[in-house]
């Protein structure tokens, strides 16, 4: 599917982009990483098809094509909340509705903390907790990874998981896990991890999830007040965000739904696209 780019001023003048796929009603999707390029999101499983939805990818500051700012510690999560309002006046809309991934969620958070009535449908893909202060115990992370034990590279990966656990992890221990972040790994599971060594800001990540960016209570007080339906879909297999945490996020949140989609793990739309198009279409109409 080819998208089309385009550009819009940050309300500190940063010039930030963000790419359209298909046509309809607009779906503004924020990438995780953090800090990531939102290429990796692909076709989203060719949700713009499924849900006749303009989806419109955002390139975070100094990712993808979007300008690195003077002041980088407007990377911050909090303070990149001010990019998502300014996107919305760009789109010209009263309300947005947003998809978040992973750390994306934490991003969607702050936002709808500030903007509770610019949020129309709120949708949180596998999605991180630390705007809230939720995060999964070693314990949790190994019992969804036994769950793969059957497949042939589960040995090397739960060896790197058990040194992750211990935080004294090497950055082969942090390759060998790799495998558990997908459903199936696979030649395309393969691809597109190799994408994502090239996707990342690492210096904008560290700033985005430093403990300036998250004010848990305040959030969690504002998150119990939103008015919107919110779908959090969670991957069986994911370690990175485990389907108990992911129901710990949900519990928050007066108006959400969680889906656990079989067989997928922190990309549940590169696992199996057909049910993660059809959930969130179906929640989107």
């Amino acid at each position: 599917m080819t998208a089309s780019a385009a550009h819009f001023s940050a309300h500190d003048g940063t010039r930030l982009a963000y790419h359209v796929h298909g046509e309809g009603r607009p779906l503004v999707c924020l990438p995780g990483g953090p800090m990531r390029d939102a290429a990796y999101f692909g076709s989203l499983g060719g949700l713009a098809a499924a849900a006749g939805r303009r989806l419109v990818f955002l390139d975070l500051r100094g990712t993808g094509a979007s300008a690195r700012p003077e002041d980088p510690s407007t990377y911050r999560c909090d303070r990149q909340a001010h990019d998502i309002e300014a996107l919305r006046e760009h789109l010209g809309l009263e309300r947005l509705d947003l998809l978040a991934h992973s750390a994306g969620a934490n991003l969607a958070a702050r936002y709808a903390e500030r903007h509770p009535k610019r949020i129309g449908r709120l949708v949180l893909v596998t999605p991180n907790g630390a705007a809230v202060g939720i995060d999964a115990g070693a314990e949790e992370r190994r019992q969804i990874a036994l769950l793969r034990e059957d497949e042939p590279w589960f040995a090397d990966a739960w060896a790197g998981l058990q040194a992750v656990a211990t935080g004294q992890a090497a950055f082969e221990d942090w390759q060998r896990i790799t495998p558990f972040k997908y459903g199936r790994w696979d030649d395309a599971a393969r691809a597109h991890e190799a994408a994502g060594e090239h996707q990342r800001h690492e210096e904008a990540a560290g700033v985005f999830m430093s403990d300036d960016s998250f004010a848990p209570e305040a959030t969690r007080h504002a998150l119990a007040a939103l008015p919107g339906p919110v779908l959090l879909l969670a991957g069986e297999f994911d370690v990175a965000s485990p389907p108990a945490a992911v129901e710990r996020l949900a519990d928050l949140l007066p108006d959400a739904r969680v889906v656990v989609q079989p067989g997928a793990g922190h990309f549940p739309w590169l696992d199996d696209p057909a049910p993660f198009a059809s959930t969130v279409a179906a929640f989107l109409s």
